[in-house]
């Protein structure tokens, strides 16, 4: 289980959550701003993260804001007083997972971060066979995917020979390299591994 980063500029509450996750045997790292956790962390090594919507400096919100664009990023909980609310509500519109109003019921807190520290080992599972996959098409040639979005149609040997105006020969040594390359051994295996990869991401 990944660590959870505590971001507060109160810090009673990050010495508070630091032992609250402490006796569930859980690893946290506090930040005292949003511009200590910018310069010392990188976000997805977290497997969430509690921010302060309010605090001196860079907002929880601004922060939030500029984490969005990080290529991962865990799930979020909102840390709110109860002015602030409403911007609470509209992070989660945004994406955050959630938010809790101070004072907060540590035991609510607990049973959330539980859940979201699922939550977050499932869809990270999910990012990374993703990102393996894209580092594996990024290996093809421009004509090996042509050949591919053909497969991917069901064509056969010598309709993608016909569609791209190629031996069918030269079909059969592309196809053999995107089965390598891919690291597939049937057409079966290449449709399940690309069922959802945009055929639109498939083309240069």
């Amino acid at each position: 289980m990944r660590p959870i980063a505590i971001i507060d500029d109160d810090v009673a509450v990050r010495d508070a959550l630091t032992v609250l996750f402490e006796a569930r045997d859980w690893v946290s790292a506090a930040f005292e701003s949003a511009e200590d956790f910018l310069g010392r962390a990188h976000p997805p090594e977290y497997g969430c993260l509690i921010i302060d919507v309010r605090m001196t400096g860079i907002s929880g919100l601004e922060l939030f804001d500029r984490l969005k664009s990080q290529p991962y990023l865990p799930p979020v909980i909102f840390l709110t007083g109860h002015g602030d609310v409403p911007m609470a509500v509209a992070a989660v519109k945004e994406g955050a997972a959630d938010f809790l109003e101070k004072p907060f019921d540590h035991r609510q807190l607990l049973v959330r971060m539980e859940a979201l520290l699922q939550q977050d080992a499932a869809q990270r599972g999910d990012w990374e066979a993703r990102q393996s996959i894209n580092a594996r098409l990024a290996e093809l040639t421009p004509r090996e995917r042509e050949v591919l979005r053909e497969l991917l149609a069901g064509k056969l040997n010598k309709q993608i020979a016909d569609a791209l105006d190629i031996s069918i020969k030269t079909v059969e040594v592309h196809r053999a390299r995107i089965y390598t390359k891919l690291r597939v051994r049937s057409a079966v295996e290449l449709a399940a591994m690309l069922k959802d990869v945009p055929l639109n991401e498939i083309a240069l």
